[in-house]
């Protein structure tokens, strides 16, 4: 859901927020400038370092 969201509004990145319903998952937003916080502190990984680094290999700017 959260990609084809993404997909949808033509976005390489962004945050999209989902919750659980008696119906199942309902989404809320898609943010194109999505706060890092939650994500970095749920996951454990520096989530905006990652992004980075994948717009650097889809520029081809990654160091070799």
């Amino acid at each position: 859901m959260a990609i084809k969201a993404v997909k949808v509004m033509g976005l390489d990145v962004a945050g999209v927020d989902i919750i659980r319903s008696k119906n199942g998952p309902l989404l809320l937003e898609v943010n194109s400038s999505p706060g890092l916080e939650g994500i970095e502190e749920a996951s454990g990984k520096d989530i905006a370092r990652e992004v980075i680094l994948a717009i650097e290999k889809k520029l081809n700017w990654a160091k070799n």
